[in-house]
C-alpha cells in the first residue's frame, strides 16, 4: 500500500492554496478553454461525424463548465482540458458506429487530439473507430488513463504507446487486434492497470511480464493465448489476474498469493494440480478455475477463507472425500463443484436448507439423495485410481476400458489395479441396470405444482408474522400472482420500463389500489426449487426502514416444464423525486439543498446503513453504496435504493460494476470489514454534499480528501469555506462544517481499520446538525428542513 502523503509544516500553507487553486478553477464559470484547444474539440466533433453525444458543441460552447454525464464528460485546469470522456448511449448494440464508414481516418484522429498538450485522461468507448491504432497516438505523451474499449480497432498494438512513460491505467478491450502481446509494454513504469480483454491476440504472454512490478490489474480473458503463463512471483502488488477463455498451459500459474484478490484461469488447458499456498490467500476474493483439466485432491480449505464470496472449480478431475461438518466462510455466495470425481457428503454449510447461497455439485459422486444428480460411488474410485498412472491428455471417459487394458502391461502392482479396475467396472454396469429398473420417486417430489409450492411460502410458517402488517405507511408484505404484476405494468410494457443495471429490469406499476410501486424482474440462471429461496424472501421482506427502499412483495415465473424458478419480481415502493444528488448538484423543487438540508439527508443515509448492519440478522454489508442510489421520496426522506442481497448475487456475479470510485475500500470487499466499506461510501457521498459537484473518479476523490484535511489544520475559516460549494458556502457554520469534514476525511481512510463506525459517523453528524441549529438561531436564520431523519 501507498505510504500516505506527508506534509512538512513549512510547506503547509503554500500547498493549501495549491490545492484550493486546483478546486477553484475546476467551479463553474471560473476557468475557461484556450480558444486553440476549443477549436480542436470542434474538430474532433467533426471528425466524428457530429454524433448526437457531442450534439450540444457549438462556437459558443463554454467547454470547461459543461453538467459531466455518463455519456460526456469534461475536466478542465488552467485553461487546458485534462480530462476527455465520451461514451457512445448505444454501447449494448452489437455493431456500434458513431464514425462514417469511408474516410476516416485514425491517424488523423489521434493527431487532432495529440495538440491537447496537458491531456492525462481520454476515454473514448463504443464509439465505432475503426482501423489500425496509428502511431500518432504515441503524441499524447501527458496520457496517464486510455480507455478506448468496445470499438473496431485492429491490427498489431504500435510500439509508439510505448512513449508514454506516464501511462497508468491501458484498457483496450473488446476491439480486434492481432498478433502478439508485444513485449515492450514492459517500459511502460507506471502501469499499473493492463486490461486487453476479447480481442484476437495470439501465442504467449511476454516472459518480460516478469518484471512489471507496479501492475496491479493484468486481465487477457476471451483471446488466443497458448503457452505457460510467465513466473508471476515477482510481481508483489498484483491483485487481479484474469486470464480465462485462452489455452493457457497445462502448469498452474506461479503467483505471490499475499495481496491477490481475483483469480480467474476459466476454459483454458490447465491439467496439473493446483499449489497448496492458493488455500492461504486470506484475501481472495474470487477463484474461478472451471473447465480445466485440473487434476488432484480438492483443497476443502478453500471453503473457509474468510474473504471468498465466488468459488467455481466446476468442469475438472479433483477428487477427494467431503465431510459434513467442513466449515465454510459465512459471505460464500457462489460455489459450484459440479463435473468432478468428489466423493462423501456435501458439507452441511453448502446445503441449500441452511444457507442462502447458490451451489452447484452436480456431477460428482457425493452419498445424500439431492436433486443434483450424482455418478456412482464406483465411478469417482475407477478414475481416482486411473489418475495414479494416466496424463490427464490420456483420461477420458469413452476410453476408460482402453486405457485400464493398456495400463495392466506394465505388470507387477499397476497389474492388480487394472484387475480392481475391471472389477469396478463390472459392479457399475450392475449398478447401472438396477438403476434403470429402480423407480426415481424424487422426481415426483420435485414437481409440485407451482401455485401449491407459491402458496407455501406466503405461509406463515416461513415468513415472520411481524411483516404481515403494514409498516411505515408501506402496505403488508405479500406474494403477489404474476398476473397481477402485468396488470399493473401493462403487460410489462416498454412504457412503463424504468432501466435496467445488474440488478434486472425495473418497471413501474400500480396496483390495483392505486399503489405506484417499482418492480424488477430477475432472470434466474440457475434452475432451482421455489423452496430454495425460502430464506432470501424472508431476508428481503425484513427490509423495511424510512431510510430504506423497502419491499411490498414477491412474485415467481416457473419453467413449464418443472417447478425450478425461472424468474423473481421484486416489487418495492416507488420513490419519485430523483437522487441525492440530483439535490446537490442540480435542483429540487426550484432550489439547491441547504447545508441543513444535507446534513440532514446524511444523517439519513447514516441510519440506513446502520440498519442493513444491526437492524437484521445476518446483516448486509459491502453494498457498494453511490449517492446515486440514494433517493428523495414525495416528502423528501432519503432511502437508499441498494443493498448487497444474496438473492441478486447470482444475477450480478459477472456485471462490471460502473463504480467511479473504487478506492482502497475494493482490497477489502466483502470481508469482515464489509461495515468499513460502506463507511468509505458514506465518506465519498459526504465528500460531494461538501464540495457541491459531481465526484467522477478516484483521482478526484484524493484531491478533495487532500484538501479537506489541509484547510483542517489552518484556523482561516474563509480558506475552508472556498471548499464548500458556493451555494450554501455562506449558511453554514464553522464549527458545523469543521465536524462533518473531519468525519468526511476519516471515513475515507485507506486502512480500514481507521475508519470510524457507522454508530461514529452518526454521532458526529447529529451533533454537527445540533451546533447548525443553535448557529441558526443566533444568526436570526428560520431556514427549514424539508428531510426526515428520525426513526
Amino acid at each position: 500500500m501507498a505510504k500516505p502523503f506527508q506534509y512538512q509544516p513549512l510547506n503547509l500553507l503554500l500547498f493549501f492554496f495549491f490545492l484550493l487553486f486546483m478546486v477553484v478553477v475546476s467551479i463553474p464559470d471560473s476557468d475557461q478553454l484556450q480558444s486553440s484547444q476549443s477549436h480542436v474539440l470542434s474538430e474532433i466533433q467533426q471528425l466524428l461525424n457530429y454524433p448526437q453525444v457531442l450534439s450540444t458543441w457549438n462556437q459558443t460552447t463554454d467547454f470547461c463548465n459543461t453538467e459531466p454525464n455518463p455519456s460526456l464528460t469534461l475536466v478542465c485546469y488552467g485553461g487546458d482540458l485534462t480530462q476527455l470522456h465520451i461514451i457512445s448511449d448505444n454501447c449494448w448494440l452489437p455493431q456500434t458506429t458513431m464514425v462514417p464508414q469511408s474516410g476516416f481516418s485514425s491517424d488523423s484522429f489521434f493527431s487532432t487530439l495529440s495538440t491537447l498538450p496537458s491531456l492525462k485522461v481520454l476515454s473514448l468507448v463504443c464509439l465505432g473507430l475503426w482501423g489500425p491504432l496509428p502511431a500518432s497516438i504515441g503524441r499524447l505523451s501527458s496520457l496517464e488513463i486510455l480507455n478506448m474499449s468496445s470499438n473496431h480497432f485492429s491490427g498489431p498494438l504500435p510500439q509508439e504507446l510505448s512513449s508514454l512513460s506516464n501511462l497508468q491505467t491501458l484498457i483496450l478491450d473488446h476491439n480486434n487486434f492481432t498478433g502478439r502481446i508485444p513485449a515492450w509494454l514492459v517500459s511502460l513504469p507506471l502501469l499499473a492497470v493492463l486490461s486487453l480483454d476479447n480481442n484476437s491476440l495470439s501465442g504467449l504472454i511476454p516472459f518480460s511480464f516478469t518484471r512489471m512490478e507496479n501492475l496491479r490489474v493484468l486481465s487477457l480473458s476471451m483471446n488466443r493465448l497458448s503457452g505457460e503463463v510467465p513466473d508471476l512471483q515477482n510481481l508483489t502488488n498484483l491483485q487481479v489476474l484474469d486470464v480465462g477463455y485462452n489455452e493457457l498451459g497445462p502448469h498452474f500459474p506461479k503467483l505471490l498469493h499475499t495481496n491477490l484478490l481475483i483469480l480467474v484461469l476459466r476454459k483454458n488447458k490447465f491439467s496439473f494440480g493446483i499449489p497448496e499456498e492458493i488455500s492461504s490467500c486470506y484475501r481472495l476474493q474470487q477463484l474461478d478455475i472451471s473447465f480445466n483439466g485440473l487434476t488432484g485432491p480438492f483443497l476443502a480449505q478453500l471453503l473457509s477463507l474468510p474473504s471468498l464470496s465466488y468459488l467455481d472449480i466446476s468442469d475438472n478431475k479433483f477428487t477427494g472425500v467431503l465431510y459434513e461438518n467442513t466449515s465454510c466462510n459465512a459471505i460464500l455466495a457462489f460455489v459450484n463443484l459440479s463435473s468432478n470425481y468428489l466423493t462423501g457428503e456435501l458439507p452441511r454449510c453448502l446445503q441449500s436448507n441452511s444457507s442462502t447461497r447458490v451451489v452447484q455439485y452436480s456431477g460428482n459422486c457425493l452419498s445424500q439423495s439431492s436433486a443434483q444428480e450424482q455418478h456412482p460411488y464406483s465411478f469417482c474410485r475407477i478414475e481416482e485410481a486411473l489418475a495414479v498412472k494416466i496424463t490427464p491428455h490420456e483420461r477420458e471417459r469413452k476410453s476408460i476400458k482402453r486405457s485400464v487394458l493398456a495400463s495392466s502391461s506394465v505388470g507387477g502392482i499397476f497389474g492388480g489395479i487394472a484387475l480392481c479396475v475391471v472389477l469396478f467396472l463390472g459392479m457399475r454396469k450392475v449398478y447401472a441396470k438396477q438403476t434403470v429398473k429402480t423407480p426415481q420417486a424424487t422426481l415426483i417430489v420435485e414437481k409440485v405444482p407451482p401455485a401449491y409450492t407459491m402458496k407455501m411460502l406466503s405461509d406463515a410458517r416461513y415468513i415472520s408474522e411481524t411483516m404481515k402488517f403494514g409498516g411505515l405507511g408501506l402496505p403488508p408484505y405479500r406474494t403477489f400472482s404474476l398476473e397481477e404484476l402485468k396488470e399493473a405494468t401493462s403487460n410489462f410494457s416498454s412504457l412503463n420500463f424504468i432501466g435496467e443495471g445488474s440488478q434486472g429490469k425495473v418497471y413501474k406499476g400500480i396496483l390495483t389500489d392505486g399503489t405506484l410501486v417499482a418492480i424488477r424482474s430477475l432472470k434466474m440462471r440457475k434452475r432451482h426449487g421455489i423452496q430454495s429461496y425460502r430464506h432470501q424472501i424472508e431476508l428481503i421482506s425484513r427490509l423495511r426502514h424510512r431510510h430504506l427502499v423497502s419491499f411490498v412483495g414477491h412474485s415467481f415465473e416457473c419453467y413449464p416444464d418443472d417447478s425450478s424458478v425461472s424468474t423473481i419480481f421484486l416489487v418495492q415502493e416507488f420513490v419519485p423525486n430523483g437522487t441525492l444528488r440530483s439535490c446537490i448538484s442540480e435542483v429540487v423543487s426550484g432550489h439547491k439543498c441547504t447545508w441543513t438540508q444535507r446534513i440532514a439527508a446524511a444523517i439519513g443515509v447514516a441510519r440506513g446503513i446502520q440498519f442493513l448492519h444491526t437492524g437484521i440478522v445476518p446483516g448486509v454489508f459491502s453494498n457498494d453504496l453511490k449517492i446515486t442510489d440514494v433517493l428523495l421520496d414525495h416528502e423528501l426522506h432519503v432511502k437508499i435504493n441498494n443493498y448487497n442481497l444474496p438473492l441478486l448475487a447470482e444475477n450480478r456475479i459477472q456485471v462490471c460494476s460502473g463504480a467511479v470510485h473504487t478506492g482502497p475500500k475494493e482490497q477489502n470487499r466483502g470481508t469482515a470489514n464489509g461495515d468499513k466499506n460502506d463507511v468509505y461510501d458514506m465518506g465519498v457521498i459526504l465528500l460531494e454534499i461538501i464540495v457541491g459537484r459531481v465526484i467522477m473518479c478516484q483521482s478526484s476523490i484524493t484531491i478533495a480528501k487532500d484538501l479537506l484535511q489541509v484547510s483542517l489544520t489552518t484556523d482561516d475559516d474563509v480558506a475552508r469555506r472556498s471548499i464548500v460549494d458556493p451555494a450554501i458556502h455562506k449558511e453554514c457554520s464553522d464549527e458545523s462544517l469543521k465536524n462533518v469534514m473531519e468525519i468526511c476525511v476519516r471515513c475515507l481512510s485507506s486502512e480500514p481499520t481507521d475508519r470510524p463506525t457507522v454508530e461514529d459517523v452518526l454521532w458526529n453528524l447529529q451533533f454537527a446538525a445540533q451546533v447548525q441549529d443553535l448557529w441558526r438561531v443566533d444568526s436570526n436564520s428560520n431556514q427549514g428542513s424539508p428531510f426526515k431523519s428520525t426513526e
